[in-house]
């Protein structure tokens, strides 16, 4: 398991890494011991994504927004 604090990935590499934790569980592939360790890393990368998202959303209406300048 990768540490939780770790280099900043970029939104392919987090979602890559979510969908690897969300198949583990839906197949029942991990152990009680490794799900909250997997679920507090899903968090970090839920909450990574978001920021991501935000982020772009806001260059994109800015970059639009001087398009009619």
């Amino acid at each position: 398991m990768k540490k939780i604090e770790e280099k900043q990935l970029s939104y392919t590499e987090s979602m890559e890494e979510l969908e690897a934790i969300l198949e583990k569980i839906e197949n029942g592939e991990m152990d009680i011991d490794a799900l909250s360790e997997n679920v507090a890393r899903a968090s970090i990368l839920i909450k990574a994504c978001k920021e991501k998202l935000h982020k772009t959303n806001e260059t994109v209406k800015e970059l639009l927004d001087n398009l009619d300048k």
